[in-house]
């Protein structure tokens, strides 16, 4: 490992990743820029442009498996040229992953081989605790330390009220309070990036990702916009995933704002960030029960004694049922793809066997 690297978060665990791929003339690389069709990456050499190859497209199954930003990747550089090619990618140690924008059954990764994920809500007409407990869900199942980012304070009328309610479901997640535009309270999230720490902020459009970021940095590298002011919406400005270092050496990955935020698989995150829930449900009478009425239902009698709140308990309810649903369709859609290779492979036999 040399010293470069390691600045950028190369650590043994990807060295013998790197290692066991033993592939000629090849270097390691962490993929610090997604573009529409090729990537950014860093190599001990400085930076250069990246494809994929051609062999890892066609051979990888699912589109989750492809180079992310924050991957670090088996590249080969093209001989005298700032370009070159990704061979394949290494074993990641984290994923922010949720279901791609709509119908398809299929997982995105966000950003790999993140230590901490800022989770960023803007104290405005548009917060949701229930936006904030999805994020909680999907930072759970991705290996990585979330921490909770409640922006622009000062557009909150009753802050204090709001912290309580924040700190009810976050089951002990750090919570910091923020205004980015006016620098007050950002760099205390430095105490989560040392050198080679790899952070990633995420949350929806017009939350202040950006300007957090470039508070950060101490100059403006990323755009910026204000939201809409008749509807109090965030407009996109980062348009692709970037990772950064930090003066203090620490590394950010910034992302697009999230309109859709369905969840991949993760039933483990809800139980994890409903632990109150559960926790109650294990005194119910049925081990099965669903908390809709049955008999002996100790979450039923959370709900009317006030120990739990109602909405918290419909979101996990539904976050429940997405994945469900989800499960029963990819399901679905692992038989019907089965079931077309059979008859691709039944067909090409009978062809075979055809006499001349």
């Amino acid at each position: 490992m040399t010293a470069r690297l390691e600045k950028f978060g190369y650590e043994k665990f990807f060295a013998d990743g790197f290692a066991a791929a033993r592939l000629d003339d090849s270097v390691p690389a962490r993929i610090v820029i997604r573009h529409k069709t090729e990537y950014t990456v860093i190599t001990e050499a400085g930076d250069f442009r990246a494809a994929i190859a051609g062999k890892l497209r066609f051979q990888t199954e699912k589109v989750a498996h492809l180079p992310a930003v924050g991957d670090w990747v088996v590249f080969r550089p093209n001989a005298g040229e700032s370009s070159g090619t990704i061979l394949a990618v290494l074993p990641r140690k984290s994923t922010f992953s949720r279901r791609v924008a709509g119908q398809e059954e299929a997982e995105q990764v966000v950003a790999a081989n993140i230590d901490t994920v800022f989770l960023v809500s803007s104290l405005d007409q548009n917060f949701s605790l229930r936006r904030v407990e999805r994020y909680l869900v999907l930072a759970a199942r991705s290996g990585s330390l979330p921490v909770i980012v409640l922006n622009k304070a000062d557009l909150c009328a009753s802050l204090e009220e709001t912290l309580i309610e924040v700190q009810r479901i976050a089951g002990g997640v750090p919570i910091h309070i923020t205004n980015a535009k006016r620098n007050e309270g950002v760099q205390d999230l430095l105490r989560y990036l040392g050198p080679g720490i790899s952070g990633a902020v995420l949350g929806p459009s017009g939350v202040g990702k950006s300007t957090i970021i470039n508070r950060l940095l101490g100059h403006e590298k990323l755009k910026t916009q204000d939201v809409r002011d008749y509807d109090g919406k965030g407009v996109h400005t980062t348009s692709h995933r970037e990772l950064v270092m930090l003066p203090t050496g620490g590394l950010l990955i910034d992302t697009p704002g999230m309109r859709e935020l369905q969840l991949w698989e993760g039933e483990d995150g809800v139980e994890e960030t409903f632990d109150d829930i559960e926790q109650i449900a294990t005194k119910c009478r049925f081990r099965n029960c669903r908390h809709q009425g049955e008999p002996g239902c100790a979450v039923q009698q959370a709900l009317d004694d006030g120990r739990l709140d109602g909405a918290r308990l419909r979101n996990y309810q539904k976050l429940l049922g997405e994945i469900a649903y989800q499960s029963r369709q990819y399901d679905s859609h692992a038989r019907e793809e089965y079931k077309r290779k059979v008859k691709k492979i039944t067909s090409a036999q009978k062809r075979g066997y055809k006499k001349p």
